[in-house]
């Protein structure tokens, strides 16, 4: 964590000391009074809810300071105030300062799927040279990324930062705070249509994260995929590309399937090709590999000392990672997310895998607008001619997903559709027999794990 005076916060915030000691010492910021811990400075943000309504709540809780944008009622006079113009603006001062202070490599992560993982697996393998902080969980935005950065610790040497959108100038925003010596855009797929309309318009704010670039900095870019070959000519620089076209600097061959036991290919890189065995089950963790290999490469990491990071990878929890439970039934859960093109992805991969019966389990697909239907009538068609036996469709989109199955073959008595996950959950568990295989995936909001816990909670003999 950053360890900072009052004071030394009120410069970098262009703040003012209300009350309080100047000297004492921060370690820990938030901004939800629900979690704060002992110590912490509390950042009375304005979003939804106005948080100078929660200082009192937050000192309550331990908070030893709060930063504000307006008068507050002081909780006792040890309480330390910090008075700014904008506590959004100075909480991101305040990061962007801490991350300055000394130099570090900063790698930035955007793309419409798969930037979690890919995130995970940087860290990974940037760990192998570098003390490595990463960004927890989908801390993506504005607030997150800014509160990630304040947990840096002296001795790190690299940050790994995933950097989210749903509208255009956010991840120019995020590289204001936070500019990137190596620049990952993982791919341009239909997600946030809902707000952005076009693909080209997604690729036009994912292409920001070339702009915020630094002087002398690396491109990463999928070479397989169209829309970010489109905005590639944004950055002049040094450009590394991954993926499976035999044009990509850092890409993957001769890929076999291994079952339940992942995949095995070559994966080229620094020119030399190398083999290796990867435990996870669809074909999209491949592309976030060599994604990540794409950063490893711009920093000049070589091969010997990344093939035990490589090795070592396993699928995150939500994220594809398959429980061998009683009677032989598998379930992967891949609740985490869902667009399009994930799905697809997910449908072709896990329908390959050997099963007695497979069912899947599939939430709506959220952000899509005015294409949503049409979307989720495909993901049914997909589901169908890949081979799924059964299909649980969860959502309010739940009957046109049905309907695309049905149109493409899929028995009506095996089509179901929930209006939500809590109603799917236990409707699945009586639909499970020996030998099946069951996928769960869909958009936060629906939150399939839902699903996935009924079943994992599930008594042996069910």
């Amino acid at each position: 964590m950053a360890d900072l005076r009052l004071d030394r916060i009120a410069v970098l915030t262009g703040g003012s000391v209300a009350q309080g000691d100047p000297a004492l010492r921060f370690r820990a910021f938030g901004l939800d009074s629900r979690q704060t811990a002992a110590g912490q400075l509390f950042f009375a943000v304005v979003a939804r809810r106005d948080g100078h309504d929660f200082v009192a709540e937050a000192a309550a809780r331990g908070a030893a300071g709060a930063v504000v944008s307006r008068d507050v009622d002081p909780p006792d006079g040890r309480f330390a105030l910090l008075k700014v113009a904008d506590t959004v603006a100075a909480l991101q001062a305040l990061a962007r300062g801490v991350l300055a202070e000394r130099p570090r490599e900063v790698v930035g992560i955007t793309g419409s799927a798969g930037k979690t993982t890919t995130k995970d697996f940087t860290a990974a393998l940037l760990a192998t040279r570098y003390d490595v902080l990463k960004t927890e969980g989908n801390f993506n935005n504005h607030l997150g990324l800014a509160l990630s950065l304040l947990r840096l610790e002296p001795g790190q040497d690299a940050a790994v930062l995933e950097m989210g959108m749903s509208a255009p100038g956010e991840i120019r925003r995020l590289t204001g705070i936070a500019p990137p010596d190596v620049a990952v855009i993982t791919n341009v797929h239909p997600v946030h249509l809902e707000f952005l309309k076009t693909l080209e318009a997604v690729a036009a704010a994912k292409a920001e994260i070339l702009e915020g670039l630094k002087p002398g900095g690396t491109a990463v870019l999928n070479g397989d995929d169209p829309f970010t070959a489109r905005i590639a000519p944004v950055w002049s620089g040094r450009t590394i590309r991954f993926g499976l076209a035999p044009g990509c600097d850092i890409r993957a061959e001769n890929i076999r399937s291994l079952g339940y036991d992942g995949f095995a290919f070559d994966i080229v890189y620094g020119g030399e090709r190398h083999g290796v065995r990867f435990p996870f089950l669809a074909e999209t963790a491949i592309f976030n590999l060599l994604a990540a290999l794409g950063a490893a490469r711009a920093l000049e990491l070589p091969w010997d000392g990344l093939r035990p990071a490589v090795e070592a990878l396993r699928p995150a929890s939500h994220r594809g990672r398959p429980h061998h439970l009683a009677r032989g039934i598998v379930l992967i859960d891949d609740s985490y997310n869902s667009n399009p093109r994930a799905l697809e992805a997910a449908l072709r991969s896990y329908g390959r895998l050997p099963a007695r019966r497979r069912i899947a389990v599939l939430g709506d697909m959220l952000e899509l607008g005015e294409a949503a239907p049409a979307y989720h009538e495909l993901a049914g068609e997909r589901a169908a001619r890949e081979g799924w036996d059964i299909l649980a469709a969860v959502g309010p989109l739940a009957a046109r997903t049905a309907a695309g199955a049905r149109r493409a073959g899929m028995d009506p008595a095996a089509l179901h559709a929930f209006a939500t996950s809590e109603e799917a959950a236990p409707a699945v568990l009586a639909l499970l027999r020996d030998g099946d295989l069951v996928l769960v995936k869909g958009s936060r909001g629906i939150r399939t794990e839902i699903v996935v816990d009924a079943i994992l909670a599930a008594p042996k003999e069910t």
